[in-house]
């Protein structure tokens, strides 16, 4: 679908990067949750542009509007619609690009599919589509804490060939996360990091990264046996999410070359449940939760829009150099974690209220 997420917990996003709003309707959320626009702002102000040297100079304050499904703050059970206006706009920067597909941009993809596209900022393609993600995940986000304590942290793992150091799956939290403005947990590393991407940024270059996830106390039994496995469905919604290129859960493709004898989770008593002494497995088995962490990455290639000159072809097949104009971030994973920790929020969400609904039956 290009528009609709999820099964019970449905998320319905809209606009475009140059339109008038962007936003997301939330249909399936319970009633009777506390809810208003200071619950779901502080997630938009982390994905939000302009907010350090390191992204686009875009300045959008990003402000949520709630328009409807609260009343007396807290939701009714109907559908929530959630707007965020666009106001810092230059569609003029796009002119040029309106007769040149940007390379590995959407640009000739929608054109082909659609027989037109919103040439400005890429329309739909951009990231901001994802505003409404973000909010739509802060309000499932409340949601699992309140009932089942569920914490989500996502954190940068790697800057091109900078990577941070073994992160500590039980204690990351998101101020750590937070405390520098590349979003890598590891000083040295992400100052590092730092210099890296403004160096790409001063050479109107572009360089990716790797995004980290844990997702703490997520209930064992989430996720359907086959095709609806919990680890499909995460790498269904992390690939969904702009400039993504990989995912991979517990030991990924590491595991591959490690021993079954190695591999292996053995199980151990812990506390009032059975649990694992190690997490190999990433918190799933047979796409199931075991009730470990759920830890995954997922990888972001380089932004496709840079200054630097490039040679390519037009529309009609002419041989042309482009130097795309506008305001681009130069690496996209600082901005990424936001957006990586709301899709997982909106996969455990609809998987929680799918159990649930299977359980009352």
């Amino acid at each position: 679908m290009s528009s609709v997420f999820g099964t019970l917990y449905r998320v319905s996003t809209f606009g475009e990067s140059h339109c008038q709003a962007v936003g997301s309707v939330v249909d399936g959320c319970p009633a009777g949750l506390e809810l208003s626009e200071e619950d779901i702002q502080p997630q938009l102000n982390r994905r939000r542009p302009g907010q350090s040297t390191l992204t686009t100079p875009r300045n959008e304050v990003d402000a949520v509007t709630i328009l409807s499904g609260v009343e007396n703050g807290f939701t009714l059970g109907t559908p929530i619609a959630l707007m965020v206006r666009n106001l810092d706009q230059r569609p003029g920067d796009y002119q040029e690009m309106s007769t040149v597909p940007r390379p590995s941009h959407a640009d000739f993809t929608y054109q082909e599919k659609y027989g037109r596209r919103a040439a400005s900022g890429g329309g739909r393609s951009s990231a901001r589509e994802t505003i409404g993600r973000v909010a739509a995940g802060a309000i499932a986000e409340k949601f699992l804490r309140q009932r089942h304590g569920v914490e989500i942290v996502a954190w940068v793992d790697s800057v091109g060939g900078i990577a941070g150091g073994a992160v500590d799956l039980a204690r990351i939290e998101r101020e750590l996360v937070d405390a520098s403005p590349v979003r890598c947990p590891d000083p040295q590393a992400a100052q590092s990091m730092i210099e890296l991407i403004s160096q790409v940024r001063d050479n109107k270059d572009s360089v990716g990264g790797v995004v980290g996830c844990v997702c703490r106390n997520v209930p064992a039994g989430l996720g359907e046996p086959v095709f609806d496995k919990l680890e499909a469905l995460l790498a269904h919604a992390m690939l969904s999410i702009p400039a993504t290129k990989g995912f991979e859960i517990g030991s990924g493709f590491a595991g591959s070359t490690m021993r079954g004898s190695r591999h292996n989770d053995p199980f151990v008593r812990k506390g009032e449940r059975l649990g694992t002494s190690t997490n190999y497995s990433g918190g799933v088995q047979g796409g199931i939760s075991n009730g470990e962490a759920i830890y995954f990455r997922v990888a972001f290639k380089p932004p496709a829009t840079i200054g630097l000159s490039q040679q390519t072809a037009g529309f009609d097949g002419s041989d042309t150099v482009l130097e795309a104009q506008g305001r681009h971030d130069p690496c996209v994973v600082p901005r990424a974690v936001p957006i990586v920790e709301s899709m997982a929020a909106l996969v455990i969400m609809d998987l929680l209220l799918r159990q649930e609904y299977r359980r009352e039956r």
